[in-house]
């Protein structure tokens, strides 16, 4: 097997190599079954997951040098690279025993699986015969989860240089990965848009369908719809919603020399026009934020909250369908997390709905805003 897998990541790292940076998407029309059910949800789960395990299985045969041509760095942090591996393959047994508890209603791509070791042997044979009826998706499906790995080994490859949302920094920082099985957050980032804008049609379609999302927001462009419109505006556009911060402005972070006061300024500003609506979160944008941050975060009784699942809408490479579809595949992955979009993007807007129709049998949950990093 390891001969197999060694001449596997030979031909993932051309390929890689060869293909352009974009983020990953797949065509969900190639799958050949709506989840319309829990049972048809864990089925395309158990799939999605055993296919990106094998890829991930492949990627561990490469060498540095070989590893360093596949991600098109020059430096990468082995160290990270392993612990973020790790990570992952925590929460793909997490996942697939989650999913394999419908086997018995259908036993499509149900393995043997108890513990790691099980897990890695089902996923090192894994493959899609090709008279099977899921061939179709088969090949998109692994183009699609080569990219993404590919995506997550380079954010961890680049740490501690550039941080992101690979790796928590300390217990003030949250994400998805504590969530029940099935049960996931909408986030939105960069807003708010001025009046009548994307936020607007994002909170009330939220609203319609008794969701509440997460808004976080710029304290510049929350100012200027204040100065725009009103505070009874303002906590209309929020109502029944949580808003926590961005900072003042969209930057990194982790260089700037004003980021305490960037979220300060922010927090103030929020509290004081959605006061109902506030959470103690900070979304660092990019996912850049200082390693020695931790004291003023606790100082201010602020947590850190970053995301599992990008939906990849701020790029400009991706539609909002291919966005929508991104997400959804990733949801069939991790089976939980926080999801992100941007209010400021016209995608989410379309992604949105079309990501609630394709899942509304699925058996999911939507996290309530208030109650997700208590």
């Amino acid at each position: 097997m390891r001969i197999v897998l060694f001449f596997s990541a030979l031909l993932a790292c051309l390929a890689a190599v060869a293909a352009p940076n974009d983020p990953a998407t797949l065509d969900r029309s190639t799958w050949p079954e709506q989840l319309s059910s829990p049972a048809l949800f864990d089925v395309a789960s158990r799939a999605q997951i055993l296919m990106f395990a094998h890829l991930l299985l492949v990627s561990e045969v490469l060498d540095e040098p070989a590893l360093k041509k596949r991600l098109g760095l020059k430096q990468i942090n082995m160290a990270a690279i392993d612990a973020v591996r790790h990570r992952m393959w925590q929460r793909l047994l997490t996942s697939y025993n989650a999913a394999q508890q419908s086997c018995e209603q259908d036993a499509s791509f149900c393995f043997y699986v108890e513990d790691m070791d099980s897990l890695q042997k089902a996923a090192g044979k894994f493959r899609v015969a090709d008279d099977s009826f899921y061939v179709r998706w088969a090949e998109p499906a692994r183009a699609f989860n080569e990219r993404y790995l590919d995506e997550q080994l380079r954010l961890a490859a680049l740490l501690p240089q550039t941080s992101s949302e690979i790796q928590l920094m300390g217990d003030h920082e949250r994400n998805g990965e504590a969530f029940n099985d099935r049960l996931f957050l909408l986030t939105f980032d960069g807003g708010p848009t001025m009046a009548q804008g994307n936020t607007d049609e994002l909170a009330d379609y939220l609203r319609k369908q008794k969701i509440s999302g997460l808004f976080f927001v710029l304290g510049n462009a929350l100012q200027a719809r204040l100065d725009k419109t009103s505070m009874p505006a303002v906590r209309e556009l929020y109502r029944q919603q949580c808003v926590g911060v961005e900072g003042w402005q969209y930057r990194s972070h982790s260089q700037w020399q004003d980021w305490e006061d960037s979220i300060l300024r922010s927090v103030a500003l929020v509290q004081n026009a959605v006061p109902d609506n506030y959470v103690a979160l900070f979304r660092p944008p990019y996912g850049q934020r200082r390693a020695d941050s931790a004291a003023f975060f606790k100082a201010q009784h602020l947590q850190v909250a970053l995301w599992d699942i990008d939906s990849g809408d701020v790029t400009g490479k991706l539609s909002a369908e291919q966005s929508a579809q991104r997400v959804m595949t990733l949801m069939l992955l991790w089976r939980r997390g926080v999801i992100v979009f941007h209010d400021t993007q016209d995608k989410a807007r379309t992604a949105l709905p079309w990501l609630l129709k394709q899942t509304a049998e699925s058996g999911l949950g939507w996290q309530d805003c208030k109650e997700a990093f208590r």
